[in-house]
């Protein structure tokens, strides 16, 4: 009996062949899955980076000419300072409009499970199809928002002549449809929240402002994390709606990074450079793995809250 325990209470002791075998696969569908879909593709992806390709004729290696070109490339550096602009200014007002309509939403108030699926619905829509869509609201001559603005004695608005107001319809598309579902991100962690906290600072006297920065937010740090670092990411790499909204116009002043590397991979003509587009991928790569990298390490004090 006393030998059994001891064995029993042994650690580190080698597995049977059986839970060896159980191990490797267990871990054997992520490790291949890294190995077809990461590995294999960014292998590829470097090595038609030193090559100068368009798709017909030969394959010449330049090795590092390529990446020095991306240096040299005024509207792929615009298209970079585009893409920051772009994905700060939206989240500027996305996030903060998605937590206090979560906050509301959490509340008890009428009719509130129509606003969570009203809210929610935009994120069901197709990019591509919304692009569209708002290409035609906002149209200079026979657009939904200029007749209203004409209507009622106005002006109508070109909205896609200037880069600023180009860019600033990109921003109001891409709020209406992400914020919905960043809504429900918090409130499933405000759900999280203890009710008593609440009552227990309503007794205090706590305002419902107080309330909302001394247990909301911190609390919600972990979410809040993981919300954000999501919308960064995805702002970064838009592109489809870019492509069916502006495509670039005017003058590349809403092109972003993910849209000038898909005109070079995928776009007939001259403008078609298998090396070129490689390149630009891997500087491309590095600077959103910065961002992350960044962000991680300015943030990692909030995942610590709970």
């Amino acid at each position: 009996m006393k030998d059994t325990k001891v064995k029993q209470a042994r650690t580190g002791e080698r597995p049977g062949a059986v839970e060896l075998i159980q191990s490797y696969l267990m871990v054997a569908g992520t490790v291949i899955g890294i190995f077809v879909f990461v590995a294999i593709p960014l292998a590829w992806v470097i090595r038609y980076g030193m090559v100068k390709y368009k798709g017909y004729g030969k394959v010449k290696y330049v090795f590092l000419e390529n990446i020095v070109k991306v240096f040299q490339d005024s509207v792929y550096w615009k298209s970079v300072l585009n893409t920051f602009v772009f994905a700060i200014g939206k989240l500027l007002v996305e996030i903060p409009l998605a937590l206090v309509t979560a906050f509301i939403l959490t509340r008890k108030i009428k009719f509130r499970n129509f606003f969570r699926a009203m809210y929610f619905m935009p994120s069901m829509i197709s990019v591509a199809i919304m692009g569209v869509v708002f290409s035609y609201l906002f149209a200079h001559n026979t657009g939904v928002v200029n007749e209203i603005i004409k209507f009622f004695g106005g002006q109508p608005v070109m909205w896609f002549s200037s880069e600023k107001t180009s860019m600033l319809m990109l921003m109001v598309a891409s709020i209406w449809q992400n914020f919905g579902l960043n809504m429900l991100f918090f409130m499933t962690g405000l759900q999280s929240i203890d009710p008593a906290m609440y009552e227990a600072a309503t007794v205090d006297g706590a305002s419902n402002t107080r309330q909302f920065l001394s247990i909301t937010l911190p609390l919600l740090g972990p979410v809040l994390q993981m919300v954000l670092m999501n919308a960064i990411l995805g702002s970064l790499k838009v592109t489809d709606l870019v492509l069916t909204f502006t495509n670039g116009r005017p003058n590349h002043g809403t092109e972003v990074m993910m849209t000038h590397i898909y005109k070079k991979w995928f776009e007939t003509g001259s403008a078609m450079d298998y090396g070129y587009g490689a390149a630009l991928t891997i500087v491309t790569a590095v600077i959103l793995g910065a961002v992350t990298l960044i962000y991680l390490k300015t943030t990692n004090k909030s995942a610590d809250v709970y």
